[in-house]
Formats: C-alpha cells, structure tokens, sequence
C-alpha cells in the first residue's frame, strides 16, 4: 500500500495560467468590465439588455460582440446530451510511473490502472491513446493535437490523468502543473467541435497530505429494519466534469499490486454500469465503492494505518450523461 501525495514544493519552473499558455487566448480578446451597478438581466432569444436600470441610450456603452459560434449539437433545453454521434470520441490517458525529480517515488501499480481504464473506456467505444511518462511539453502536445482536431461526429471527449499531485498542482515526468493548463484547450473558444458536448477528466493523485481516519458506524438498537431557439449563447466553460481521486488536502491511496482505490472502483463501475446509469449517478457509487470497500493496511507506520477516502467531483454538466449502445445508422451531428 502506498500513497500518492507529495508534501512539499518543488520549483522547477510551474507552468503559470496566466502565462505563455494562456497569453494567446487572452492576448486577441478586448477588456469587458463589469462592475456592481450593471443589472444582471435574464437572457432572453429576442433580446439582451446591457446597462443598469438608470442607464440611458446615449450613455450605455455596448458589450463587446462575441463572435464565437459553434454547431448546435442538441436542442437548446434537450434533458440529455447527444450520444449518437458517429464516434464516442477521444480518450488520452496520460499515466506516471517514473520521474524526473528525486523526490518522487516511483508509482508502482499505476500500470494496473491504465491498462484496465483502456479496456473499460475501449468498451463504451472512445478511441483510447495511452501516453507513459511524458514530461509537460509532451503532455502538452498531445493535448494540443487533440484539442485540434475536428470532433464534430464525436459524442464527448475523456481524458484521464495517473500521477503523484499536492493541493492545486499535478506532476508531469519533469515538472509540476495546474489542471487548467490543459482543460482550457478544450473550452469552446478554442475547441468549438466540442462545444455542448461533454468533456470528463478523471485526476488519480493526491490533492495534500491530511489523512482520513474515518468513523465507525453502529445500527441504533431502536431502528426498525427496511429496505428551444434557432440558437443560444452558452458559456465556454459549460459541460466539463471532473472527478478526482480525494478531497482537496487529502491523501490518495494506491495498491502496488491492484492499482489505485479510485481507479479500481471507476473501472468497476464503467464495465459494471456504465450504460446503465448516467455519469453521476456511476460517479456517486464510485464514491461508495471506494468510501466502503478500501482502507489502508501499514500497521508498521500506525499514522498511517487504518485509513479512509474519498473522491470528489467538479460537475459543469448542464445535461444528463449517459453512455449506451450506439444505433445502427448513426449519422452525424
């Protein structure tokens, strides 16, 4: 048993949001200040009202046009998103055994985990690419790569990410990072194929180092037993999931034999049910399997001993998601 948390910083030269990565997309867009005497209006298909309630036509100032526009790929107030696209889409798993920086052990049983979330993802039908060690500028790449490529047939977009990690940081082989530098490719100003379409990133890594003791629970001796428009403006950040490992500030917990807790239970519950329920519901019962069926076992270490965990999730879905068998005659859009 081992755990996937790295307690201190290293500088080895952190990729900042607000740096090259991101000087692009905010470099070709105009400043938009908003302030507290705007008046939030509802959005409505005929109109969008600018300005507060004392302002008048000469002195509003219009917004700034968005010019983003993207294919509609399910009707405006549609329950559930379109998985009958031609693909399910793409899946990159971006898996850490070794590394760079002395510090970082080595994650023995990561293997285990990639090698079954290929298979389980393979099954719902992504096309999954499978990338070991890979230092930033790789993982960037290939983010890049797919970012870049035309999704329109495709039903949603996967990306899974095994590694160590401390609170707000991910580790490459070489270097620590934040997610947001490579989620944002995907948002709908740079990836518009993507658009009202799913995007799910699956995180196995420490988010801290605080453990998880957890407590004991006893039946009370007095309980009865029993069983739309022609379009519509969304936000470039709608229908992103992301499903961690832990809590933030938390320790991760990982097999060297069996692999990690939470990627055991996901890739259960993906074979088991992951066309029987939608993503959330799978995800809450991830967090059972794991809540329940795990606890850590180093009775040399007694801190250590006897541990609990649980994951979490970011949910930016706007619709319900749920993977099933593809119909025959798919056609695109």
């Amino acid at each position: 048993m081992t755990d996937e948390c790295v307690t201190r910083n290293y500088d080895y030269g952190v990729l900042n949001s607000n740096g090259a990565a991101r000087g692009k997309e905010l470099g070709n867009r105009g400043s938009i200040i908003a302030d507290d005497n705007t008046d939030a209006k509802g959005c409505t298909p005929e109109s969008v009202v600018v300005g507060g309630a004392n302002a008048t036509a000469a002195s509003a100032s219009p917004l700034p046009a968005n010019k983003f526009v993207a294919r509609m790929p399910v009707e405006r107030y549609a329950s559930e998103y379109n998985m009958n696209h031609k693909q399910r889409g793409l899946a990159l798993i971006f898996n850490h055994e070794h590394f760079d920086i002395p510090s970082l052990k080595s994650r023995t049983g990561t293997n285990v985990d990639a090698q079954e979330l290929k298979k389980a993802l393979d099954s719902l039908g992504f096309t999954v690419s499978v990338h070991k060690d890979c230092k930033l500028r790789d993982i960037l790449k290939h983010i890049e790569k797919a970012a870049e490529q035309d999704h329109t047939d495709n039903d949603c977009l996967a990306v899974a990410i095994l590694s160590h990690g401390e609170h707000g940081y991910l580790y490459a082989k070489d270097t620590q990072y934040k997610l947001d530098n490579i989620w944002h490719y995907f948002t709908a100003s740079f990836c518009p194929s993507l658009a009202g379409k799913p995007k799910m990133f699956f995180i196995q890594a420490c988010q801290g180092d605080r453990l998880d003791g957890g407590i004991t629970l006893e039946k009370s001796v007095t309980e009865t037993d029993g069983e739309s428009s022609m379009s519509y403006k969304i936000p470039i950040h709608a229908d992103f999931l992301f499903s961690y490992s832990t809590i933030p500030g938390y320790f991760s917990w990982r097999n060297i034999n069996n692999g990690s807790w939470y990627m055991q239970s996901l890739i259960r519950e993906l074979n088991t049910n992951g066309k029987k329920y939608d993503m959330l519901t799978l995800l809450t019962f991830v967090n059972q399997r794991v809540a329940l069926d795990f606890e850590s076992n180093v009775p040399a270490t007694p801190m250590m001993d006897r541990q609990k965990q649980i994951p979490c999730l970011t949910s930016m879905l706007t619709r319900i998601l749920r993977f099933g068998d593809k119909p025959k005659g798919n056609k695109a859009g």
